[in-house]
């Protein structure tokens, strides 16, 4: 059975560079909105593979503008 990593706020606020704060966790929870988490007892865990997952539904694809295909196709 693989084991399920762990991260507490802090540790999340400190993955996303500060750019999510523990408050924002907080109320993000209360609102029943961001990544999922486990609550046991008062302790708020969340699980790595969730804030992965999380991650990947949030990512922005972005394509390349007409002028960069243009730029590369003329180095081919």
């Amino acid at each position: 059975m693989s084991e399920t990593k762990f991260l507490t706020p802090e540790e999340v606020t400190e993955r996303y560079r500060g750019g999510v704060s523990v408050g924002t966790l907080r109320n993000w929870r209360a609102m029943k909105i961001g990544p999922s988490f486990v609550k046991i007892g008062k302790a708020v865990l969340y699980p790595i593979d969730e804030l992965e997952a999380w991650d990947e539904g949030n990512r922005v694809k972005c394509r390349a503008s007409k002028r960069l295909d243009e730029h590369v196709g003329d180095q081919a």
